[in-house]
């Protein structure tokens, strides 16, 4: 009797402390969500506030009071972009990997669309935001958003197309058979099977825009500077009035909020999409994360429940007249052909119509004579891209596939990897100045240490995502067949991961590119290194506000990134898809 009472007293006290938990968890995460939507109502009257006399400031205070609300706004900034760049990947990357006709127009614009500077983009689009948005300060945080998401949406969008184009045949033909339609097919298996090579380049994409920080929050275009409060453009001018102790501040901020982030959002993501793995037998050792352990024992994924499934049912019966899976819509025979013939000749129209205008700026401007200048300096900078591109793949790639595939290993270094990824290389430039000038050393070899900083995390995260894909049941095929080391490199390991590589080699290019523009132009105080390529002649030509070399600098640079990519990185990536693809 004494322990029939025993066990009844336990299992009420195990029901006790059950409860007690999952309140309190309860508790926890609401207070969270209160004060994620109280900082969001904090910053919204100033990000829409009305210009004052003065119009829009070309500078913003170094107090170090008012660092965190610095930083509040850049991550406010930062995350808004994530957001466009989400919705911007689902939306091109199943346009590209489900239509023949789209592909053939959307991946090359996507080549160029990644090879154009950030500058570049701002250069085009600042006074579009600021005609939007008359007298307000919104068209320039719109404008800073618009940067970052320049720097963050084309490495998503390549990862997304890829794992696309690599679902395994018999999910498709799953698909197909359960007649599900577009859209369950793209939540129920497209979204799930991208789900950790997306993951991961989320975390990479906001690494790229703390990178490109303060060009996005101090825009200096056609003569003109605007100045937003963010962390980047405190230390753009505390850089700029040489105070290294308010520097210093900004990257202990920088590196607490990259801590907060990796703790509060990316270490419990990456441990959710584990449940994403197409495998046979689960992981050998369960990746944990405080939060997600107390968003479990909270009721918010029962409420999340019941407020998305009515939501999810409209879509589904919304989306149904898109067709069911495995529907063909496109005509046959000659209407075919004529219907690929009309939609050649639209495309060619507005090519010719681009290239065109830009040939009538070029001519009023710079002449033509300047394009063989650029291509000159495009070789320069395409050399250092390449020596970029082959070490860091040298490096990266087997570290990359260790990581993947040693969850104790993975489970100390994915967080150290994340904030060093995650924390902006720029801001050190200051210091790096200060030592090439003490040093004696030019920016010419420097610049491409610089363009590592920030671009060297692409090729390792996609090869670690590539490397977690790896089914279990291939790896325990080959201890038990007590394959060597070399052999499992050769035959497993490097061929599983060519595709996760090709996509981070492509999007690690196009961001050296682009990280050319900072690197090659370093300034602090009245000191300024400058290396002698594209990157410089953009930066140069969009400060000055001179249009023709700016649309000369940005078309050579487009026609680097288009033609490496069409030469080189889609055969591999053909090669990836047809011949090591998981299917």
């Amino acid at each position: 009797m004494f322990t029939i009472l025993s066990a009844a007293s336990s299992r009420d006290a195990g029901r006790k402390s059950s409860w007690v938990a999952r309140a309190a968890s309860d508790v926890i995460v609401i207070a969270g969500i209160v004060a994620l939507l109280g900082v969001i109502s904090f910053l919204l009257p100033d990000i829409t506030a009305r210009t004052g006399v003065e119009g829009i400031p070309s500078t913003v205070s170094t107090n170090l009071s008012d660092l965190p609300y610095y930083a509040l706004r850049s991550v406010f900034r930062m995350f808004v972009a994530l957001f466009f760049s989400l919705v911007f990947t689902f939306v091109y990357g199943l346009a590209a990997a489900r239509n023949r006709r789209l592909r053939a127009v959307l991946i090359p614009l996507l080549d160029i669309l990644q090879s154009v500077p950030i500058l570049g983009f701002l250069s085009a689009t600042v006074t579009i935001w600021l005609v939007l948005f008359p007298n307000s300060i919104l068209g320039v945080e719109a404008a800073s958003v618009f940067a970052i998401f320049t720097s963050q949406a084309w490495n998503m969008t390549f990862s997304f197309y890829q794992s696309l184009r690599s679902e395994p045949k018999e999910l498709q033909e799953m698909a197909r058979s359960m007649r599900l339609t577009r859209w369950q097919r793209f939540w129920k298996l497209d979204v799930p099977c991208s789900m950790i090579p997306l993951l991961w380049n989320c975390i990479m994409s906001v690494g790229g825009g703390w990178f490109f920080l303060t060009a996005s929050e101090v825009i200096s275009v056609n003569s003109a500077t605007y100045a937003l409060p963010g962390i980047g453009s405190f230390v753009s001018v505390a850089a700029e009035h040489q105070e290294l102790g308010k520097i210093g501040a900004a990257i202990v901020v920088m590196a607490i909020v990259v801590l907060a982030i990796d703790f509060l959002l990316w270490k419990p993501l990456t441990a959710w999409a584990e449940k994403f793995r197409i495998t046979q037998s689960g992981s050998v050792e369960e990746k944990r994360s405080a939060v997600l352990t107390l968003l479990r024992r909270s009721h918010i994924s029962e409420v999340l429940g019941r407020v998305l499934t009515p939501v999810g049912d409209v879509l589904d019966r919304a989306m149904r007249v898109l067709g069911v899976t495995g529907a063909v819509f496109e005509a046959t025979g000659s209407r075919r052909r004529a219907g690929d013939a009309a939609w050649g000749v639209i495309v060619a129209a507005i090519v010719a119509f681009g290239v065109v205008q830009m040939g009538i700026a070029v001519a009023e401007g710079a002449g033509f004579g300047e394009i063989g200048h650029a291509l000159v300096l495009g070789l320069i900078t395409f050399a250092r891209v390449v020596v970029l591109t082959v070490v860091c793949s040298v490096i990266w790639v087997p570290v990359g596939v260790l990581i993947g595939m040693n969850e104790r290993l993975a489970r100390f270094v994915h967080p150290v990897i994340q904030v060093l990824a995650s924390f902006p290389a720029n801001f050190t430039f200051p210091f790096v100045v200060m030592f090439f000038t003490f040093a004696h050393i030019g920016l010419g070899i420097g610049s491409t240490l610089l363009m590592a900083l920030g671009t060297q995390w692409y090729i390792l995260f996609n090869v670690i995502a590539g490397a977690l894909a790896i089914p279990d049941d291939m790896r325990e095929l080959a201890r038990s067949l007590r394959m060597p080391a070399r052999l499992c490199w050769a035959k497993i390991y490097l061929p599983a991961v060519l595709g996760a590589w090709c996509t981070g080699g492509i999007t690690a290019a196009g961001g050296a590119w682009n990280a050319s523009i900072v690197s090659e132009v370093v300034t602090y105080g009245g000191t300024t290194l400058t290396a002698t390529g594209l990157g410089s002649y953009i930066a140069a030509a969009t400060a000055a506000g001179d249009m023709s070399r700016t649309i000369i600098g940005v078309a050579v640079m487009s026609f680097f990134v288009v033609a490496v990519n069409r030469l080189f990185w889609r055969r591999i990536e053909r090669v990836a898809e047809h011949r090591f693809s998981l299917n």
